[in-house]
């Protein structure tokens, strides 16, 4: 165990897997919304990390983007399917590491349902643009970091702990095994 958690008295791991490992996927993508997305890098044109909106996480924790079809991502992903995800939801809290499997599909079904107007940025023919493609992210394990009763009360606890001189700063952390 590292030393910040050496002088944390409070319960600051859980692990979780089943049910409880897809509840904090939600939670962490609805909030993040944004994240890294990392693929092992198939060509010179592409550094493998590009930024990304998640735009459902459904019931399985599975996660669904759009992207282009003639992206390097879509290429990276097309070569190896293994993907990492990095999710930020505020500047103290809300971190989510997923790996998992990437898989391409062309299900306009799907491309209805996640699509959004703002969407027509970057496909300009709109829903039938034909460079629309869905990503599916099954993510297999990852690591979360997080506050267990949100922002503020962590920082009351962190400024007491900082006059008491004890570590208080309400985190969580913990393995997913989705």
């Amino acid at each position: 165990m590292d030393s910040i958690n050496q002088n944390q008295e409070e319960k600051n791991r859980e692990h979780l897997d089943a049910g409880a490992a897809v509840k904090k996927i939600k939670e962490l993508v609805d909030i993040a919304k944004t994240c890294f997305l990392t693929t092992e890098v198939s060509s010179s044109q592409s550094y493998g990390t590009r930024p990304m909106t998640a735009q459902k996480v459904d019931d399985a924790g599975v996660i669904w983007f759009l992207m282009a079809n003639d992206s390097h991502a879509y290429k990276d992903i097309a070569a190896n399917p293994k993907v990492k995800l990095h999710f930020q939801g505020s500047a103290h809290s809300d971190f989510l590491y997923l790996e998992g499997n990437g898989e391409l599909l062309s299900d306009r079904g799907k491309m209805k349902e996640l699509w959004e107007p703002i969407m027509k940025t970057w496909f300009t023919e709109g829903l039938d643009d034909p460079r629309i493609a869905v990503l599916k992210v099954n993510p297999n394990r990852g690591y979360y970091w997080d506050t267990k009763h949100g922002n503020y009360i962590a920082g009351i606890k962190m400024m007491i702990g900082a006059v008491i001189g004890k570590t208080m700063d309400d985190s969580i952390e913990g393995k997913i095994q989705a």
